[in-house]
């Protein structure tokens, strides 16, 4: 028989044996469903994450006074930064907990004398209402502090108006910049006509001096619904004594970065009062180390993924050789009249394996098609872009072309093995 000839033979029986076929089919469809979806739902979050958190740069590093957390509020959590200290000691228990002052941000800028640029920064209320005459925006509102450097360094630029100067700095007075989204919800389409207008911020008002341009938003990050303003402004309307500032520090040259960071190291270690022998109470972060170490975390959730479908795909090949093996008794006969007309071994072996892979590959493509759609839907409702995960639907097919053909194997030289006589009288 030849090639074409078996392949038709076996997709006519596979067709003909609707219901058996389903089974299988679905069972193998899960499998891959369950494995390309999860991954392609992580993929579209590694995006996000990207794009959420890499906002400064490969250029650019912070400072802050404690470890970064991942998960829940205070100090429980998991750590996501690590602690640069030249002696690689842990740090006392002494020397920590110490926030970074507003004197203390403030000399930092002044002593750090790298080529580059520092800005300080401010985190004020996370859930404001802004209100302009009979229009506001819902509770859900961030403001920033920040000095003229805040914005480039955090990703930001401005579409109208302009950007903060030292002299807005020094003086604190109510000026604002904002977010895209908050200006299309307070001005419409015409986000330029924000521009010297008078908001309202809880029970401040501040004058609108520019519009950031779009950011875009993620599953993690609403970036473009916030509020600037200056840090000494934010110093006086909403901090609180125990609340730290924060430093960005922008090289001009990723490869300046290492350098800088010890440049910036020693300069706040003069700033905090420490002596020499003293670790540092100090972090130091990589303006993409959130989003690295979160990728991490889903990338244990990829090997659950696959984990569940490498399970599932076992259950299918064990599932597929007994329907095989049902198929041989059924068609013994039929086997036993190929070889009685001069059939060999190898075409009925082809035969049987094609029809096993066939039932694999529809599995795959229906699993593939499902998971790819459930991926991208639950990455939609997190705001991440639509993804398609190219290597690991090859590397679904590839897969169930292998469980097709093992699981075909052994009913198909069961079937190539049968006596045409034996198999002529069979019953």
């Amino acid at each position: 028989m030849k090639l074409l000839d078996n392949l038709s033979l076996a997709w006519r029986t596979v067709k003909a044996n609707k219901l058996r076929t389903g089974i299988t089919v679905a069972i193998i469809a899960f499998g891959i469903m369950a494995l390309v979806g999860i991954i392609t739902a992580i993929e579209a979050m590694n995006s996000s994450l990207r794009d959420s958190f890499s906002t400064m740069g490969a250029n650019a590093f912070s400072i802050r006074y404690k470890e970064r957390r991942m998960f829940g509020g205070g100090d429980r959590g998991a750590n996501v930064t690590k602690s640069n200290t030249k002696s690689g000691r842990r740090d006392k228990k002494s020397n920590t907990g110490k926030i970074i002052t507003y004197h203390q941000a403030q000399q930092f800028k002044e002593k750090f004398d790298y080529p580059g640029s520092v800005s300080i920064g401010l985190n004020g209320p996370r859930s404001m209402v802004v209100n302009y005459e009979n229009k506001k925006t819902n509770p859900t509102v961030s403001v920033n502090g920040g000095d003229e450097n805040y914005l480039q360094l955090n990703g930001y630029e401005i579409a109208y108006g302009r950007n903060f100067n030292k002299k807005d700095v020094e003086s604190g007075q109510d000026i604002c910049i904002i977010g895209k989204d908050v200006a299309s919800k307070l001005f419409g389409s015409k986000t330029e006509r924000a521009i010297d207008k008078v908001i309202r911020v809880g029970g401040n008002k501040y004058r609108v001096i520019g519009v950031t341009k779009e950011k875009g938003s993620s599953a993690f990050l609403q970036a473009d619904n916030v509020i600037f303003s200056t840090y000494t402004n934010v110093r006086q309307r909403y901090a609180n004594k125990n609340q730290s500032y924060l430093l960005a520090i922008m090289v001009a040259d990723v490869n300046q970065l290492e350098a800088a960071i010890g440049e910036a190291e020693g300069a706040f270690r003069v700033v905090r009062g420490l002596k020499s022998d003293d670790d540092n109470n100090f972090y130091i972060d990589r303006s993409d180390s959130i989003a690295e170490t979160f990728i991490k975390l889903l990338g244990t959730i990829s090997l659950a993924a696959a984990a569940i479908g490498f399970i599932t795909l076992i259950g299918a090949a064990i599932g597929l050789m007994n329907i095989m093996l049902v198929a041989v008794s059924e068609r013994t006969k039929e086997v036993g009249l190929i070889k009685a007309l001069g059939g060999k071994r190898g075409s009925i072996r082809a035969q049987f394996l094609f029809e096993s892979t066939l039932i694999s590959l529809l599995g795959a493509c229906i699993g593939i098609l499902l998971g790819v759609i459930i991926g991208n839907l639950v990455g939609s409702l997190m705001d991440t872009p639509f993804f398609i995960p190219w290597g690991i639907i090859s590397i679904g097919i590839i897969i169930c072309s292998a469980v097709g053909l093992i699981a075909g194997i052994y009913p198909a030289m069961k079937a190539a093995k049968l006596d045409p006589i034996v198999a002529l009288r069979y019953e």
